[in-house]
């Protein structure tokens, strides 16, 4: 029996390079779709925060309004300002007795009670007195009649009653008597000091007068009511 001896081939048993694990590669592309995903949701959340910081902005000056209209688009209902005469007359009316301008003063007034024939170190009564006080004047709209209102589509025509002095009055606490001089043979008169501070608020009043509290008094009103109109969405407003 002959065997046959074949010489070792020191390659022969090398074979070629394997091909990677299926599981190698699944692992390393799970790791990838993790990642992108990661991103992806980064993403998100960062737009996110920045999306709700504007709205939050947004919200602080018309975000309730954009809200509202988005809202109404939404739910297909509109807002109607009723914007008609009588709502017109009636929001101004509900301002009543509008009081638009304070006068201060100060000032010095003098009473007295003389005797034209004796002297007023005898039967004289002299008062000087240190007041303290204001006027307070403005537009009386509780008696706005239908008329005095015009109303087209966005201009209104309004007639503005007169203005008026609400009141004069004096400030006790600052109000005080500077001097007083009676004479030796007259009792001190009670009544005195009350008819000083009447004259005194006559003369505010007058004061007050001639320095245009009235003319003031309109213009101020007028401003507010434009202001009102202007809310209730009217473009042009006119005054006479």
């Amino acid at each position: 029996m002959v065997t046959l001896l074949m010489p070792h081939d020191p390659d022969a048993g090398v074979q070629s390079s394997k091909p990677a694990p299926r599981f190698a590669r699944s692992s390393s592309a799970r790791s990838s779709a993790a990642v992108v995903f990661a991103l992806v949701i980064g993403l998100l959340l960062g737009v996110g925060a920045i999306g709700s910081l504007g709205w939050l902005m947004l919200s602080r000056n018309s975000g309730r309004e954009l809200l509202s209209h988005l809202l109404s688009a939404a739910t297909g209902r509109t807002i109607r300002i009723d914007v008609s005469q009588p709502t017109v007359v009636d929001r101004i009316q509900r301002l009543q007795r509008l009081e638009t301008v304070v006068y201060t003063m100060d000032k010095l007034v003098t009473g007295a009670k003389e005797n034209p024939l004796l002297p007023d170190f005898l039967t004289g009564d002299r008062l000087l007195m240190m007041v303290h006080g204001e006027v307070v004047a403005g537009i009386d709209f509780s008696n706005l009649k239908a008329d005095d209102v015009k109303v087209d589509g966005k201009h209104v025509h309004l007639h503005l009653p007169a203005a008026q002095v609400f009141s004069t009055r004096l400030d006790s606490g600052k109000t005080r008597v500077y001097s007083r001089q009676t004479g030796v043979l007259v009792p001190t008169d009670p009544n005195l000091e009350t008819q000083v501070r009447q004259e005194a608020e006559r003369q505010m009043q007058q004061a007050a007068l001639a320095d245009g509290i009235l003319r003031t008094a309109e213009q101020n009103a007028a401003s507010t009511i434009r202001s009102l109109l202007q809310g209730l969405g009217f473009e042009n407003i006119d005054f006479d």
